[in-house]
């Protein structure tokens, strides 16, 4: 299933993982932990594994502190006019659309 298209200097992103959240504009900002969890759900999700192997551990290890830095450093080249979100009032959108979408 094909997740983005590219139309000239363009790109349309298709539905994200619900299990991997945005850390861009949080006012506080993003902490280098929050950065590795998500680096760890995205390894976990394109390899298939919760935990690996002894003999994939290694790869999946690093693959996660690579994937830590490639996005710390979008994080900090990102720019955007748009105020910094309150983590707390997004917390509680994503509690209410949960609720609405599973009826609890």
């Amino acid at each position: 299933m094909r997740r983005y298209t590219m139309t000239g200097d363009s790109v349309t992103l298709g539905p994200m993982c619900r299990n991997i959240r945005p850390l861009f504009n949080f006012d506080p900002p993003v902490t280098p932990e929050e950065i590795h969890a998500a680096s760890l759900q995205f390894v976990r999700k394109i390899s298939g594994f919760t935990k690996p192997s002894r003999a994939n551990e290694a790869a999946f290890l690093a693959a996660v502190d690579d994937i830590a830095a490639i996005s710390e450093r979008l994080l900090k080249k990102l720019e955007t006019t748009a105020p910094p979100k309150n983590r707390e009032e997004e917390a509680a959108k994503a509690k209410a659309r949960a609720a609405e979408r599973f009826g609890d």
